[in-house]
């Protein structure tokens, strides 16, 4: 085919790119409306986006507001209301203080007949004081919780005697691990006891009545129907001596601790034993031990009833003995019996222990610090004690 039939088809051929160009053009017309619909859909969510946000936050921000001054205002109640709680405490001491305590003693003639036949008894078994202490307790200076540690009931104290800061605790009522804190600052700071030191007695102990004394650990086990003391040295970890305790048929000193049935006691005289028979089942008994042989020197019927009681300490010679009430309320020191006779029951003061949880399964008093020990529904408690001397009473 020659050029001139080229130059015949080219009319028939040029409407064909034209056709394509123009469907093409109007293609791309197309995709670019749909594309402005696209950014124009996407422009409007956009700002109905950035108006609901802006709403939103506004909104927090009006709830923020609003939670401060709620917050703001309850913490106001909240200040005005530990106000009228410290002045209602306050009146209600006073009230208390100006009544005075129910009597510790039943009156009637089998509980007379039986002090006289054994103060008849014991008429010449006085008491020999071993120091010229002559102080007692005239009210409670200061409370101070440490912090919430272990079970709800057991046990924390220092040694009695010695000058040794470290802190011991019998966690629960029945165990057989001691643990051991250098210093207060060391029980205080840190919730686990990684920083104690463990010791693995060699019986399980019973109750909360155990004592740290001038380096050793006076720790009561139940064997059978008895209880032992048992001795034990701190020091080389070792069991220095044991001893059944001379009393039968015991029954749990406080009414309130009914695992306690000796309570091992400690004060400017010596080692006390705290402890309840069913003979007098009604009362608490008192009895004075040498700290090396373990052996009872005297023994005392006291006149405080068991009844409501939670916990005892002696303190310069005398018993004092912390009572309550199944509901937890504050403690309060209802009766004193001084061994030597030098402190008559009329004259000792009847002090309150201003706790805010349950019971006190333990009460330890440090003679050389003059504070007591407590341990209360779990939470460990410091009592400063305020002292006076018997004679200004």
């Amino acid at each position: 085919m020659g050029p001139w039939h080229w130059l015949l088809l080219l009319p028939l051929l040029a409407p064909a790119p034209r056709a394509q160009q123009q469907q093409f053009m109007e293609y791309v017309e197309r995709r670019i409306t749909l594309l402005e619909e696209r950014i124009s859909q996407w422009h409007d969510q956009s700002s109905r986006y950035s108006t609901e946000l802006r709403d939103f936050k506004n909104q927090v921000l009006g709830m923020l507001e609003a939670a401060e001054k709620e917050r703001e205002a309850m913490r106001a109640e909240a200040e005005s209301a530990a106000v009228r709680v410290d002045r209602l405490e306050r009146e209600v001491d006073y009230l208390e203080t100006q009544n005075p305590a129910p009597p510790c003693v039943e009156v009637d003639e089998t509980l007379m007949e039986k002090q006289v036949a054994t103060a008849k008894q014991r008429k010449n078994e006085k008491y020999t004081k071993l120091t010229d202490c002559s102080d007692t307790i005239a009210s409670v200076r200061a409370m101070k919780i440490l912090k919430r540690f272990g079970s709800t009931s057991g046990l924390w104290t220092k040694d009695a005697a010695g000058t040794s800061e470290k802190i011991y605790v019998f966690d629960g009522t029945a165990n057989d691990t001691v643990y051991v804190f250098p210093r207060m600052r060391e029980f205080t700071l840190f919730s686990a006891t990684r920083k104690a030191a463990r010791i693995k007695l060699p019986y399980p102990w019973v109750g909360t009545g155990h004592l740290v004394y001038d380096g050793h650990l006076y720790y009561i086990r139940q064997q059978g129907p008895s209880f032992q003391v048992i001795k034990f040295n701190l020091a080389n970890k070792t069991v220095v001596d044991s001893s059944v305790f001379p009393a039968e048929e015991q029954i749990p000193v406080f009414g309130l601790s009914p695992f306690t049935y000796i309570e091992m006691a400690a004060d400017e005289e010596g080692l006390w034993a705290i402890y309840a028979t069913k003979e007098d089942e009604k009362n608490i008994c008192l009895a004075k031990l040498d700290p090396s042989s373990l052996d009872i020197e005297q023994m005392w019927d006291t006149p405080c009833p068991r009844e409501n009681a939670e916990g005892a300490f002696v303190v310069c010679g005398a018993l004092h003995v912390a009572y309550n009430t199944r509901l937890p309320s504050r403690s309060r020191v209802q009766c004193v019996f001084d061994v030597s006779g030098t402190l008559a029951p009329e004259d000792a003061a009847h002090v309150y222990f201003p706790k805010r949880y349950g019971s006190h399964s333990s009460m330890k008093y440090s003679p050389r610090e003059r504070q007591v020990y407590a341990w209360d529904d779990g939470y460990q408690i410091i009592y400063r004690m305020e002292m006076k001397k018997k004679t200004e009473l």
